[in-house]
C-alpha cells in the first residue's frame, strides 16, 4: 500500500465517523416525538418509495423545476457508482468495479452522460435562483447556502469528469470502461500533466463528497439524506383523516401539540426532510392572498425547534442539569416564538401543500394538532368561531337553528325519514348547510327529486341527523367533534345503515375517513358519483332530453371531493352528459384546483388580512368567460356566490350545483 492509500484510509475513517455520529444524533432527536406505526403494508410502502422517491413523480408535476431536480437526483444515483469506485481505488490502487464486465461499460457511459447533464442542470438551477429570481426561492438567509450547495454539486461532477478524462489521457483506464464525454475532454489535456490532473481531481472528488455528506446534517439540504426514508414512511393514501384523541384514556394531561414532544416522530422527520422548495407555499390559498400563513415556514419552524430543544430534552433524560441559557431555550414556545398563532388560524385545510410536496410532508395534520392544543388547552381561538362551537354543542349544527327544523326542507316532497319507515336501501345524509341554508336547500331538493325520478328507495334521518363534526375537528375542537361523531355513529348503526349518499364533500370525507375510527363503517358516496351510477344503470334516462340552453360552463373542484377523495371525473362526466353545455376549464383545476376559502372552519371565521380567498377563486372562474359556474359543495356554493355578487356579476353568471343543472336538463 502506498502513502496515498494510508492517507485515504485516514480521511475515510474520519469522514464516516462523523457521518455515523450525525446519523445517530438525528435519529436520537426523533425519539423525542411520540411513537407511530409507519411500517405497515411494506409492499405498498416500497411502491411509494419507487414511484415518488426514485421515480420523482410528485416533483415532476412542476414542468420546469421538476426535470432539473429529477435529473440531478437520478444523476447522483448513477454517480454513487463513481463514489464507490473512488473509495475502492483509494483503499488500493487498481481496485474498481471493472469486474462487472459489460455492466461496468453501462455504468461508465451513464456516469459520463450524467456528469454533463448535472453540470448543465446545476447551471440552470443557479440561473433560476439568482438570475431570473424565482419568487418562491427568494428566502432570506438561504441564498448563500443554496449557492454553496449548487456550486458543490457542480464541482463534484466536474471533478469526476476531469478525473476520468485524465485517466483516459494516461491510457490507464479499466478494460471495460467506455467514456465518450471524458474521451473528448481528454483530447485537450497534455499527456505530461495528465497524472497530476488525475490526482488533483481524484482527491477533489472524494473530499467534496465526504465534506458534502457531513455538511448536509447541518444544512437545509438535509433532505438529501432523509427524503427517501420520509417517502417510505409517508401516508399510503392522501392524508384525508385526522387521528382521534381518546378522551377516556387515563393519564392524558395534554391534548394536541404545543411543542415537538407532542408530535409523532414522523412529523419531526418531516421537519428534517423539508427541501425549502416553496412548492407548498406557492399553492397555499391563504399565502397567495396576502396572509402570513406559510406552510414551508411551519415545517421549517418544527425543524428549528427540534434542533434547539431535542438535545436538551435528551440531556435532561440523561440526568444532567441544564444551564440558564439552555433552560431559556426550553422555556420558549413553538406556537408563538417559532410559529405565529394567527398563521395557524388562516389554514383552509385544502391540502394543496401536501399535494405538491415532493417528499410526502404532512402539513395539515401538524397544523390541526397545534389548533387542538390552542383550543383544548388554552381556549385560544378566534372569537368569531365561538358561536359555531356553541351551536354545534347545543343545536348540533354550526348555525343558530333549532334541531327540530332540520327536516323542514322536505315538507311536501314525499321524502320520508328513517324513523317513519326503516325499510330503505340508501340513506341521504343532507348535512347542516343542506338542511338550513336557503341556497343549499335548493340543491338538497334537486338531488332528492333526482333520486325519486330514479325510484331509489332512500330515507333521511331528519331531526336525528347531527353535524358530522367536520368544522369542529378541523378547527381543533376535537372534544366537540368526538361527541358529535359518537352520537351519529350510534344513530347510524342503530338503523343498520350500509350505504350513504351526501351532497356535501365535507360530510363525505368525515363519514368516509374519520368515522371508521369510531366504529362507523359505511359505503359513502358523493351525490355526483351516485347520480353517475344511476345513469350508467339506466335508472336515469338523459338521452333524448332537451338539455338546456347552449352556454359555456366552468366547473370548480371542491378540495374535499377532489384532493381529499380523488374524485375529479364524476361531476365532469355528468356535465358532459348534458346537451348544450360547453365546458371551459379554469387555469387551476382538478388536482391543481384552488380552494374556495371555506374549509378548515374558515366558513365560520373572518379573513382579516389580505385578499379574500373566495374573491381570488371567483375572479379566476369568471376569467373563463363562462355563463355558469358549476359546484358540488354547499360551502363552495356560498363562497363562489358571494364572490360573483362582489364582482357585480350576479345578473350575468349563475352559480349552480351539478345536480341542479342535470335536473333542469331532464325537465
Amino acid at each position: 500500500m502506498s502513502i496515498k492509500n494510508y492517507l485515504f484510509i485516514l480521511v475515510l475513517f474520519g469522514a464516516f465517523s462523523l457521518i455515523t455520529f450525525n446519523v445517530r444524533r438525528l435519529i436520537s432527536y426523533l425519539t423525542v416525538g411520540k411513537p407511530e406505526n409507519r411500517i405497515d403494508n411494506i409492499p405498498a410502502r416500497i411502491k411509494l418509495l419507487l414511484t415518488v422517491g426514485f421515480g420523482q413523480t410528485k416533483i415532476l408535476r412542476d414542468k420546469v423545476a421538476g426535470p432539473i431536480h429529477a435529473g440531478i437526483f437520478w444523476g447522483f444515483l448513477v454517480l454513487l457508482a463513481s463514489a464507490t469506485e473512488g473509495i475502492l481505488e483509494g483503499l488500493h490502487e487498481g481496485w474498481s468495479l471493472n469486474f462487472l464486465g459489460p455492466i461496468y461499460s453501462v455504468f461508465t457511459v451513464l456516469i459520463d452522460i450524467f456528469c454533463v447533464v448535472i453540470i448543465i442542470l446545476s447551471l440552470a438551477a443557479i440561473w433560476r435562483r439568482y438570475i431570473t429570481k424565482l419568487t418562491r426561492l427568494q428566502v432570506d438567509g438561504e441564498k448563500i447556502e443554496a449557492g454553496v450547495i449548487l456550486l458543490t454539486i457542480f464541482c463534484i461532477v466536474t471533478s469526476i469528469l476531469l478525473q476520468n478524462s485524465a485517466r483516459v489521457r494516461m491510457e490507464a483506464d479499466f478494460s471495460y470502461a467506455v467514456r465518450p464525454a471524458a474521451t473528448i475532454v481528454a483530447g485537450f489535456m497534455s499527456p505530461d500533466g495528465a497524472h497530476t490532473v488525475f490526482e488533483v481531481f481524484f482527491w477533489s472528488h472524494m473530499l467534496l463528497v465526504f465534506g458534502f455528506m457531513n455538511y448536509l446534517p447541518y444544512s437545509k439540504h438535509l433532505h438529501v439524506l432523509t427524503s427517501l426514508p420520509n417517502t417510505f414512511f409517508g401516508n399510503l393514501t392522501y392524508p384525508n383523516t385526522l387521528k382521534p384523541i381518546n378522551f377516556e384514556e387515563e393519564g392524558i394531561e395534554k391534548f394536541g401539540a404545543s411543542d415537538i414532544e407532542d408530535f409523532t416522530w414522523k412529523t419531526l422527520l418531516d421537519g428534517y426532510t423539508c427541501t425549502h422548495c416553496g412548492r407548498c407555499t406557492s399553492v397555499c390559498p391563504a399565502n397567495q392572498t396576502g396572509k402570513i400563513l406559510d406552510p414551508r415556514a411551519i415545517i421549517v419552524a418544527i425543524h428549528d425547534r427540534t434542533m434547539d430543544k431535542a438535545p436538551l430534552v435528551l440531556k435532561q433524560r440523561g440526568g444532567a442539569e441544564l444551564t440558564v441559557e439552555e433552560q431559556a431555550i426550553m422555556d420558549k414556545k413553538l406556537i408563538g416564538d417559532y410559529i405565529p398563532v394567527e398563521a395557524l388560524w388562516q389554514c383552509t385545510t385544502c391540502g394543496a401543500c401536501q399535494q405538491e410536496c415532493p417528499v410526502m410532508i404532512e402539513h395539515v395534520p401538524a397544523i390541526v394538532d397545534m389548533r387542538r392544543s390552542l383550543v383544548l388547552m388554552e381556549a385560544n381561538f378566534p372569537p368569531e368561531i365561538q358561536p359555531a362551537f356553541g351551536n354545534m354543542e347545543n343545536n348540533f349544527t354550526p348555525w343558530p337553528f333549532a334541531s327540530s327544523e332540520r327536516a323542514d326542507w322536505a315538507e311536501g316532497t314525499g321524502i320520508k325519514t328513517v324513523a317513519e319507515d326503516s325499510d330503505f336501501d340508501v340513506l341521504f345524509w343532507v348535512g347542516c348547510a343542506g338542511s338550513y341554508d336557503e341556497r343549499a336547500k335548493k340543491v338538497t331538493r334537486a338531488f332528492g327529486e333526482l333520486m325519486q325520478l330514479a325510484n331509489v328507495n332512500f330515507r333521511i334521518l331528519g331531526t336525528e341527523e347531527r353535524c358530522t363534526g367536520d368544522p369542529a375537528r378541523r378547527a381543533g375542537n376535537e372534544y366537540l367533534a368526538d361527541m358529535l361523531t359518537k352520537m351519529n355513529v350510534e344513530t347510524l348503526n342503530g338503523y343498520n345503515v350500509k350505504t350513504i349518499v351526501t351532497t356535501c364533500p365535507h360530510c363525505l370525507n368525515t363519514l368516509t375517513n374519520d368515522y371508521p375510527q369510531f366504529g362507523g363503517n359505511y359505503e359513502v358516496m358523493h351525490h355526483t358519483q351516485y347520480i353517475n351510477n344511476l345513469i350508467n344503470a339506466k335508472k336515469l334516462d338523459i338521452k333524448g332530453k332537451n338539455g338546456i340552453s347552449p352556454e359555456a360552463i366552468t366547473y370548480h373542484d371542491s378540495c374535499y371531493l377532489g384532493r381529499y377523495n380523488d374524485e375529479y371525473e364524476a361531476p365532469r362526466a355528468l356535465l358532459e352528459n348534458v346537451p348544450g353545455l360547453n365546458i371551459v376549464e379554469a387555469n387551476r383545476s382538478k388536482d391543481r384546483g384552488f380552494c374556495c376559502g371555506a374549509g378548515g372552519a374558515q366558513m365560520f371565521m373572518e379573513e382579516l388580512e389580505g385578499k379574500r380567498v373566495n374573491i381570488e377563486r371567483t375572479e379566476e372562474l369568471l376569467a373563463t368567460g363562462a355563463n355558469t359556474i358549476a359546484v358540488n359543495c354547499p360551502f363552495c356554493m356560498t363562497m363562489i356566490n358571494d364572490g360573483v355578487k362582489s364582482k357585480d356579476k350576479a345578473d350575468d353568471v349563475r352559480v349552480r350545483d351539478v345536480a341542479e343543472i342535470l335536473l333542469e336538463s331532464l325537465k
